[in-house]
């Protein structure tokens, strides 16, 4: 606690304690980094500043400000969350477990990221970072979910905000995935693995990243053919242009999975973003 507030990050989603501000940023954040989330976080608010301007826009208006962040889904589920909000709980999200786990689009971190950070509730917000503090350096093995989930709750439960921050904030600046920073971790003395010996294997060992090129992969090649679509409707012709790739099949395999993930739409011919998200996400 005490390095944390020497040393913490500022970002504009830790000095607001509104729900929907905190709502977009976890979503955001979700597998992507905080330094590439925060200039697209202000524009995205600008855009879209109440939650219920962001469930009344056309979902390619909230596709397109989406554009940089990759993992596109989180948008529509962004939107459905918000809609949801709207209708079902007249624009004020939930301060319940209960009630923001039924909202699609939330998952049980980012309910209990709104439970903490938005309504400091005594829980705390598990994400990888943290899982990783946890593992190393209270319990010096690599434990299930649910062990991870008590024991931050444990720790958090007089002070979840602060408590929960100051354990992401050391995962992602001293208790990383990949050689950790020790020497000058502040809770080095503390340290369950560090107390141990540091046995093998890692607590929170992750699996080796792959060996294959992401310019290779389906990922880049639809994430240019959305950006494409961002600039405006492809024809059917054009897929494999705006995809960037040489083979039509893979082009039109991958238009086909943009419609039924509900990120695309065919109108008169071409692929476009869509203007609602697609039936039954409610």
């Amino acid at each position: 606690m005490r390095w944390f507030n020497l040393h913490g990050r500022e970002f504009p989603w830790r000095s607001t304690r509104d729900p929907y501000r905190i709502l977009v940023s976890e979503v955001m954040l979700q597998q992507t980094q905080a330094a590439r989330v925060e200039p697209a976080y202000r524009q995205f608010l600008a855009r879209f500043p109440t939650i219920e301007a962001l469930a009344a826009a056309p979902t390619a208006a909230v596709v397109e400000q989406w554009r940089g962040l990759g993992y596109n889904r989180r948008a529509l589920n962004l939107q459905r969350t918000a809609r949801a909000v709207v209708k079902v709980h007249g624009g004020q999200i939930p301060a319940s477990l209960e009630q923001l786990l039924a909202l699609p689009g939330v998952g049980p971190y980012t309910a209990r990221a709104l439970l903490g950070f938005a309504f400091e509730q005594p829980v705390a917000a598990v994400d990888v970072n943290a899982a990783r503090v946890i593992q190393r350096a209270l319990a010096a093995e690599n434990v299930s979910a649910g062990a991870r989930q008590d024991l931050a709750d444990a720790l958090a439960a007089a002070d979840p905000w602060p408590v929960a921050q100051a354990l992401i904030e050391l995962g992602a600046r001293h208790c990383t995935a990949r050689r950790p920073s020790c020497s000058d971790c502040p809770v080095l003395d503390s340290c369950a693995w560090q107390l141990a010996g540091v046995p093998e294997p890692d607590p929170a060992a992750v699996p080796p990243r792959s060996t294959h090129r992401f310019a290779d992969s389906d990922r880049f090649h639809r994430g240019r053919l959305l950006d494409g679509l961002r600039d405006g409707p492809v024809t059917a012709d054009a897929l494999a242009v705006a995809a960037r790739t040489d083979d039509a099949s893979r082009a039109q395999r991958l238009a086909d999975a943009l419609v039924s993930e509900g990120l695309a739409e065919w109108s008169l011919g071409t692929l476009r973003l869509p203007e609602s998200p697609p039936e039954g996400s409610m």
